[in-house]
């Protein structure tokens, strides 16, 4: 069992950057891919990032290429997305999950932290 909580969401001005963070407690965090994903209002969750569970593959949705940056530090049983150059369209709910697989499949995933919001102003 894994329990997520995400945290670091908030209003930012356009070009602007957030970090969230996403801790994560029980025994199997070390051993799994983690992912981000984000919901807007009226639409579907859309993958983000996921990454390895040693940290040494990353994949990104076409969102977040060039902007976004996902880490781990299992040390501390924590995952990190780093978000640059914030526009409005990035303005949802955004969740950590935990799985077995690299993907992008919301599905595919096991554990759902309960969601942080990121609202970007124009």
């Amino acid at each position: 069992q894994v329990q997520l909580v995400e945290s670091g969401g908030g209003l930012v001005q356009a070009g602007g950057s957030l970090r969230l963070s996403c801790a994560a407690s029980g025994r199997t965090f070390s051993s799994g891919v983690m992912g981000w994903f984000r919901q807007a209002p009226g639409k579907e969750r859309e993958f983000v990032a996921a990454i390895s569970w040693s940290g040494g593959a990353t994949y990104y949705g076409d969102s977040a290429k060039g902007r976004f940056t996902i880490s781990r530090d299992n040390a501390k049983n924590t995952v990190y997305l780093q978000m640059n150059s914030l526009k409005p369209e990035d303005t949802a709910v955004y969740y950590c999950a935990a799985g077995k697989l690299m993907t992008t499949r919301p599905g595919r995933y096991d554990y759902w932290g309960q969601g942080t919001q990121v609202t970007v102003s124009s």
